[in-house]
C-alpha cells in the first residue's frame, strides 16, 4: 500500500454532486476515542487533521453536540488547507452552550444553535428551532432537515461519538471516513456504540477503500448510500 499525504488521499465527497452527510471518526487500534480521563488530543496524526480539515473545506457546515463543544471547544474552522470554513452547527436543545466558546467569539464563520422553540443563543450565534421527537430528543432526520431548510444541504458530522451513532443507527449518514492512529489505549471511551444487533449478518459492510497516510494513520473511506447488511462472502483457498 502506497504512502499518502493527506493532500493526495481521494475524497469520495469531491464526486459527489447534491446534498449529503459525510461523518468522520478517529480512532486508535482499539477502537478507542479517548482515554477514561477524556484525553484525545491527538490520538490522531497531522496528516489526518489534515484531511479533517480538507473535508470541512468541501462542505456547507460542521455539525457537533453539545457536549463536544463543552468538552473540547473546537473552532471546527480550515486552516491547515486552502478552503473556506464551514458554517458551525451545535446540536443544543437546552441551551447549554458556554457563552464563551469559540465558535461564538471568533467571528471566523456563522454559527447556529439547533434548539427546542423558545430557547436563545448565545451572542454571536443564532438559534433555529427544532421541533423533538417523540423521545424528547432531536432525530437526525429533523436535524437534517432544519439544516437544508437553512441552505445548508452537504453537512459533515464531526462529533461526537453519540452524535455520530445516532446518525448512523438512523442510516442518515452517506459517507463515513474511519481514521484509525497505529496507538493503543487499552480503555476508554469507544468510538462507536451503536444499536445492538444478534447476528453478522445485521452488520453494516460498507464499500470501502482504504488509504495509509505516511504518518502512520489509515484512512478507510466507507460508502454507506445504499446500505447493506449481509454475511461477508469467503473466497474458498
Amino acid at each position: 500500500m502506497n504512502k499518502l499525504d493527506a493532500s493526495d488521499a481521494p475524497l469520495t465527497a469531491l464526486s459527489i454532486e447534491g446534498p449529503l452527510v459525510v461523518a468522520q471518526l478517529g480512532q486508535s487500534l482499539d477502537g478507542r476515542i479517548a482515554t477514561l480521563t477524556g484525553a484525545s488530543k491527538y490520538i490522531s496524526g497531522f496528516e489526518a487533521l489534515k484531511h479533517l480539515h480538507r473535508l470541512r473545506a468541501e462542505v456547507d457546515a460542521v455539525l457537533v453536540g453539545v457536549g463536544t463543544l463543552i468538552a473540547d471547544d473546537p473552532a471546527l474552522t480550515v486552516r491547515h488547507v486552502p478552503g473556506r470554513s464551514p458554517a458551525r452547527v451545535v446540536i443544543d436543545p437546552t441551551g447549554r452552550a458556554p457563552a464563551d466558546a469559540q465558535v461564538f467569539r471568533d467571528g471566523a464563520a456563522e454559527t447556529i444553535l439547533l434548539t427546542l422553540p423558545g430557547v436563545a443563543a448565545p451572542a454571536g450565534a443564532r438559534a433555529v428551532a427544532v421541533a423533538p421527537g417523540p423521545d424528547g430528543r432531536f432525530s437526525p432526520e429533523a436535524v437534517v432537515a432544519a439544516m437544508r431548510a437553512e441552505g445548508l444541504s452537504r453537512i459533515l458530522v464531526e462529533g461526537g461519538a453519540d452524535t455520530l451513532a445516532r446518525f448512523l443507527d438512523a442510516g442518515a449518514v452517506d459517507l463515513l471516513h474511519v481514521l484509525v492512529a497505529p496507538i493503543i489505549l487499552g480503555s476508554g471511551k469507544a468510538g462507536f456504540s451503536l444499536a445492538p444487533i444478534d447476528q453478522l449478518d445485521e452488520a453494516i459492510r460498507p464499500r470501502t477503500a482504504v488509504h495509509l497516510f505516511n504518518d502512520g494513520d489509515v484512512l478507510f473511506t466507507c460508502d454507506l448510500r445504499g446500505r447493506s447488511a449481509g454475511p461477508r462472502k469467503i473466497a474458498a483457498e
